[in-house]
């Protein structure tokens, strides 16, 4: 009986998860279906060829109840909306391989320094079948007092399924975002005073030119940041840049 009370409660605890999860996109691409779920702020999980990332996944193991384990997970930075060590031990397996920059890893606790990769600006390499890229995020003017500092944390481009996936971190519009080429996703950042301002970050994207767009990371000391916007100046510079508006914080 009180096992059968348990998993009822389990079942319970996952149909409001899943309710209040955002509805996931699905784009087609040279391997298959690449399946982008939102989690909340700049958690998102990606799902293709079998794999599953996570990127900066935070706030608990509970965010991701119903979703496969991860083979890799990605974090941008040491601040707590992208790095959360409690959640990593908690969603991660014996095999999942975790991608950091060197400052995340001086603050894993050791026993969870196992399998993590780290990689610096620039780097190229391939983990869990997927080509990864690094480029810096960083704030501008560029101070060493600046809530982001160049080289600290990483921007990511992954390669999946020959489609171009580029993952911002908390960045302005920056010369190596902006000269980025050949992007298909883009997830772009915009929450002052942490980052850029919808503004700067329309520019950007019109200067890159993603084929597709999601603004994300939009909750700053003032609230959200006008996602609408930004598509309204994005679709006013380039009609062909298809912006996706999607609720990270739904409750």
């Amino acid at each position: 009986m009180k096992r059968t009370i348990l998993s009822l409660c389990f079942l319970l605890v996952t149909a409001i998860v899943y309710a209040q999860r955002i509805k996931p996109d699905v784009v087609n691409t040279a391997a298959g279906s690449l399946t982008i779920q939102p989690i909340e702020h700049a958690s998102l999980v990606l799902q293709a060829s079998g794999k599953t990332i996570y990127i900066d996944p935070v706030g608990g193991a509970g965010k991701y109840q119903g979703l496969a384990a991860p083979d890799l997970i990605l974090v941008t930075d040491i601040h707590g909306d992208h790095f959360d060590p409690a959640t990593l031990t908690a969603i991660r397996t014996p095999n999942t391989i975790l991608v950091v920059p060197a400052a995340v890893a001086e603050k894993l606790p050791e026993a969870d320094k196992k399998g993590v990769v780290i990689m610096k600006n620039g780097d190229q390499q391939t983990e869990a079948g997927f080509a990864i890229t690094t480029l810096p995020m960083y704030n501008l003017p560029e101070s060493p007092t600046a809530m982001h500092t160049k080289g600290r944390g990483n921007g990511y481009v992954l390669t999946i399924g020959k489609k171009q996936v580029y993952i911002s971190g908390d960045t302005q519009g920056i010369p190596e975002m902006r000269s980025l080429k050949n992007i298909d996703i883009a997830f772009v950042c915009m929450n002052l005073p942490y980052t850029m301002d919808v503004p700067e970050a329309a520019d950007a994207v019109l200067a890159f030119k993603p084929k597709i767009v999601y603004p994300y990371h939009y909750r700053g000391k003032n609230g959200l940041s006008d996602v609408n916007q930004f598509k309204k100046l994005v679709d006013a510079g380039n009609k062909h840049i298809d912006v996706r508006l999607r609720d990270w914080y739904a409750k």
